[in-house]
C-alpha cells in the first residue's frame, strides 16, 4: 500500500473518530437541563382490594414538572413506598416500551401527573400495615427513587425524594 493511500486511511479513520466525539459532546448539551427534571409525590388512592389474593392495589400519583428550556420525556420512575416510616414495597411507572413520540412531552414550565398502580400484598408481618392502608389510615407517605428522563439525543437518571402528608 502506498503511503498516500495510508494517509488516506489514517484520516478517515480520525474524521469518523471526530464526527463519534461531536455527536457525544452536542447530546451532552441537553443533561443540565435534564438534571433540573421536579418529581413531587401528590396522591395515593386506593383503587381495589382482592380479599381472595389479600392483595390491595393503589393508584400512585407524581406530578413532574420541567422547569427548563428543552422539551423532555420521563421513561422510568422507580420508587420504594413508605407509610408512617415503614417500607410499603417497591413500584414503577414505565413508557420504557413507547417510542418516544408516544410519551408524555414535558415542554417549558409544563407539570404532568403521572400514575402508577401499586400493589400491596397482605402477610403475617404486614398484615397491620395492609389494614391501615386499607382502611385509610396512614398519615404519612413518602416514595424515594430514581426518575428517567429523555430527549432525542440523551438520558439521564435522577433520584429523588418525596413526603405526601
Amino acid at each position: 500500500m502506498a503511503l498516500q493511500s495510508k494517509m488516506t486511511v489514517y484520516a478517515a479513520i480520525a474524521g469518523v473518530l471526530g464526527l463519534m466525539g461531536g455527536i457525544v459532546y452536542y447530546a451532552s448539551l441537553d443533561n443540565e437541563s435534564l438534571e433540573q427534571a421536579e418529581i413531587e409525590l401528590v396522591n395515593i388512592e386506593l383503587r381495589d382490594v382482592n380479599s381472595l389474593k389479600n392483595q390491595a392495589k393503589f393508584d400512585v400519583t407524581f406530578l413532574v414538572t420541567n422547569p427548563s428550556e428543552k422539551t423532555f420525556t420521563v421513561s422510568q420512575i422507580g420508587y420504594q413506598l413508605y407509610g408512617d416510616g415503614e417500607l410499603l414495597g417497591s413500584g414503577q411507572y414505565s413508557t420504557a416500551d413507547i417510542a418516544l413520540p408516544g410519551r408524555a412531552i414535558f415542554y417549558s414550565g409544563a407539570s404532568v401527573p403521572l400514575k402508577s398502580t401499586f400493589v400491596l400484598s397482605m402477610s403475617e408481618e404486614n398484615s397491620g400495615v395492609y389494614n391501615s392502608m386499607i382502611n385509610n389510615e396512614i398519615a404519612n407517605f413518602m416514595a424515594d427513587g430514581s426518575l428517567t428522563t429523555e430527549t432525542s439525543w440523551s438520558v439521564i437518571e435522577s433520584e429523588f425524594k418525596s413526603e405526601l402528608k
